[in-house]
């Protein structure tokens, strides 16, 4: 009878680890939330030295900010997302599984920026969305059909509308931080947009980095709900990391 009570409590404590095994395995494999971490000037900088050369006199500059600067897809990689990209961040709740962080990237980002004087004035970017890349294929695909539709809007914009001025500490070894006004093309449907960005620069190279809230209904776009993706919150962020080349 001991026998039995001592087999039964072995196998007890043999099935709570097992259970506590799959538990955990189960939210590191559906539950755990792996959404790539937020841009950050501090991270963008660190790229921005190595390509520069940091000390480096052919990469030091005039001490000029005026002219026209392209964006610059060599600097950095998308692969680890130490490049320039944009792309989007929403929460949704998934079946069986809970809240999720939906991230979305793409490298496709092209685009102008033109200083004069001490103001910027005139941004003009444009994103590629038939591109974007997220952890599951399947929202990738459900994105180009519904939702954003990019297969009818592949493209999203945005054009500054106000001259900004060019933040103070902008080149003295630190970041600074602005507001830019514009408007914001996703879906067809553009608006006015406030985006807050962090600059830093490194001879004639910048990393800007910013994000403004997006909220779907504003662009007339239909959460692509389904089976596994019971809702997806109207408001998002439009993110993104970019690095400009003076020409």
């Amino acid at each position: 009878m001991a026998r039995s009570r001592r087999t039964l409590g072995i196998l007890a404590g043999v099935t709570a680890v097992v259970l506590v095994i799959v538990g955990v395995g189960a939210w590191y494999f559906f539950i755990r939330d792996d959404a790539p971490e937020e841009a950050s000037i501090e991270t963008a900088g660190e790229t921005l030295d190595e390509a520069s050369g940091a000390g480096d006199e052919a990469a030091a500059g005039d001490g000029s900010f005026e002219g026209s600067w392209a964006v610059d897809d060599s600097v950095g990689t998308f692969d680890d997302f130490s490049g320039t990209w944009a792309g989007y961040r929403f929460d949704e709740e998934l079946a069986s599984i809970g809240t999720n962080t939906a991230v979305g990237r793409t490298p496709d980002v092209t685009g102008t920026m033109t200083v004069a004087g001490n103001e910027v004035t005139a941004v003009d970017v444009e994103v590629d969305l038939t591109t974007l890349q997220s952890d599951s294929g399947t929202r990738d695909g459900a994105l180009r059909s519904r939702g954003l539709q990019s297969d009818s809007f592949p493209t999203a914009t945005f054009s500054l509308t106000e001259p900004l001025a060019l933040p103070d500490g902008l080149g003295e070894g630190g970041t600074a931080a602005a507001t830019a006004t514009g408007e914001l093309t996703i879906h067809g449907t553009t608006n006015e947009v406030s985006v807050e960005v962090d600059v830093d620069l490194s001879g004639s190279t910048a990393a800007v980095v910013g994000q403004a809230p997006v909220l779907l209904s504003d662009y007339g776009i239909d959460p692509p709900t389904g089976f596994s993706v019971l809702s997806i919150q109207d408001q998002g962020t439009f993110e993104f990391q970019i690095f400009f080349t003076r020409q």
